[in-house]
Parts: C-alpha cells; sequence; structure tokens
C-alpha cells in the first residue's frame, strides 16, 4: 500500500493514540471508582475504548490487513512493556531508593499482571473485532460505519472484560466485586464507545481526507 507522506503521519498519530490508551488502561486501570447501584468500574474505562475504535476506524479507511498490523503491534507493545517489568522488578534496589520500594513492587507487580491479562484478551477479543467489523462490513455493503462499530464492539468488549477482569483481578478482588466489575466494565466501556461515535467519524473525516488520494508519488531521486 503506498501512501502520501501526509496520510503516514496521519496513520502514525493514530498508531500513538491507539499505544497511548492502551498503555494507559493497562497501567491505571487497578485504580476503581464508585459506580451506579454500588458497582466499581475501572478507570480505564475512559481510554480503553479507544483501543477498538481506533482498529475499527483505520480498518474502514486503510483495510483490514491494516487493522489487523495495529492489533499485532499493541501485542508486542504490550509484551515487551510486560518484559521490560519483569527486568524491572528483578534488579536490585539502591539503598537511597529503598523508600519507594514497597509501594513500586506492588503497584508495578500488579501492573504486570494487568498486562498480561491484557495479552490474553488481545489475542481472542481485538481480533474477533476486527473479524466481526468487516464481516459486518460485507454486510451491509460498507454502509452504517457507526452500527457495524457498536455491535462488533458489544461482544468484543464481553470478551475483552471477562477474560482481563478474571486474570487480572481474581484473588485481588472478591467474587462479588468481580462480578460487578465485570458487567459495569463492559456495560460503561460500550456506553463510552457509543458516546465517542463522533470522535471515530471525526477520525475517519481526518484520514479519509487525504488517503483517497492517489498516494504515487514519484521519487525524483530515482532517476539519478
Amino acid at each position: 500500500m503506498q501512501l502520501t507522506e501526509r496520510s503516514f503521519k496521519k496513520l502514525l498519530i493514530a498508531l500513538g493514540i491507539y499505544l497511548t490508551s492502551l498503555f494507559a488502561a493497562n497501567t491505571l486501570g487497578l485504580k476503581l471508582m464508585p459506580f451506579i447501584f454500588d458497582s466499581h468500574i475501572s478507570v480505564a474505562v475512559f481510554s480503553f475504548p479507544f483501543v477498538f475504535l481506533t482498529t475499527d476506524v483505520v480498518g474502514e479507511i486503510y483495510g483490514k490487513r491494516v487493522a489487523k498490523l495495529f492489533v499485532l503491534t499493541g501485542f508486542i507493545s504490550t509484551a515487551l512493556f510486560v518484559g521490560y517489568s519483569l527486568l524491572s522488578l528483578a534488579l536490585p534496589w539502591s539503598q537511597d531508593g529503598l523508600w519507594a520500594q514497597e509501594g513500586y513492587n506492588q503497584m508495578f507487580g500488579i501492573s504486570v499482571r494487568i498486562a498480561i491479562a491484557s495479552l490474553a484478551a488481545f489475542l481472542i477479543a481485538e481480533y474477533q473485532d476486527v473479524i466481526s467489523f468487516f464481516f459486518l462490513r460485507k454486510k451491509l455493503k460498507g454502509k452504517l460505519f457507526w452500527l457495524r462499530s457498536t455491535i462488533s464492539n458489544l461482544y468484543s468488549q464481553l470478551l475483552d472484560t471477562v477474560i482481563f477482569t478474571a486474570i487480572a483481578f481474581v484473588g485481588v478482588y472478591s467474587i462479588n466485586v468481580l462480578i460487578s466489575i465485570t458487567l459495569s466494565w463492559w456495560l460503561y466501556k460500550v456506553t463510552m464507545g457509543m458516546l465517542y461515535t463522533p470522535l471515530s467519524y471525526l477520525g475517519l473525516k481526518l484520514l479519509k481526507e487525504k488517503s483517497n488520494e492517489h498516494a504515487h508519488t514519484t521519487n525524483q531521486n530515482s532517476s539519478l
């Protein structure tokens, strides 16, 4: 696939948004905040919907192959983060830094578990989202982006939430809290995804603006 320089830059910015949202969810997701009916949700509900929406937007403009490449990039980045975290936790502490040891090991130790949970959820939920999105795109003949994105996210977000919560928080919180987190988190992520739909259309407009141009740019140096 050939792109104009501007379209390539926009695609890199989209990848940056995708990875930032993913790492924000992985590292900040331990914090719970109160929700309706005495339930709980993770603060990651604000960042994680962007992960699925970004693959939908990028896939709509650049195709399934690029959407899957985003997922693969997220998977590799998260795996690398896990490796760096394990190395950091295993290295010895300097005496001057011992004041932060307990909190550091506790928070980043759990962050590693969250990242591993994200990896497992990624293998199923994200690829399933891409597959279902393009299945619906074919059935609906490329129309109703918001509907295709919403339907594909309903199931993929449920898979992701169940798998992620089970791996990340079993033993950390009680079963009742886990059920509360899973249901409220899933419903809230789906709701946030719907509310973010205007941003999806903005992303489509920004990417489509130049990506539809024929990117057969001529290398001026090729004739030298």
